[in-house]
């Protein structure tokens, strides 16, 4: 019987397979799927808020984070939101379901509300967890 590939040229075949498998390994997307409760909020202000007043309920999603505890990141900064007549978005993620329920009682939170609340004409709210 008439010999093909030797055995050189099948290791060194089976080596570059194994090579190449590496590369799409380690090129594949990681993602994870965390427990973390992710809470997000747009906001419609009311036409006779003021700058000021929005950057302050901005300014205390940031202060209420500091103090509640749970929260583990928040995002202030909106880059696009809709419908068009919304103007903000608040996002903070919880470390879990127990610390987003603990959340809403929280007197951070409470406090917060007091600036927020007067200065908003409508809000949607998003709560999403794995």
């Amino acid at each position: 019987m008439k010999r093909y590939f030797s055995r050189k040229a099948v290791l060194g075949l089976a080596a570059a397979a194994a090579v190449f498998g590496a590369g799409v390994l380690a090129g594949a997307n990681k993602f994870g799927t965390p427990n973390s409760v992710v809470h997000v909020v747009t906001v419609q202000w009311k036409s006779s808020a003021t700058a000021e007043q929005k950057a302050a309920a901005i300014e205390g999603v940031r202060k209420m984070a500091a103090e509640v505890p749970g929260i583990k990141n928040i995002w202030l900064k909106t880059l696009k939101v809709q419908p068009r007549d919304y103007n903000a978005a608040i996002v903070m993620e919880f470390k879990d379901q127990a610390a987003f329920d603990a959340y809403k009682d929280a007197p951070a939170h409470k406090e917060w509300e007091k600036i927020y609340l007067p200065i908003r004409a409508e809000s949607t709210t998003h709560d999403i967890t794995n």
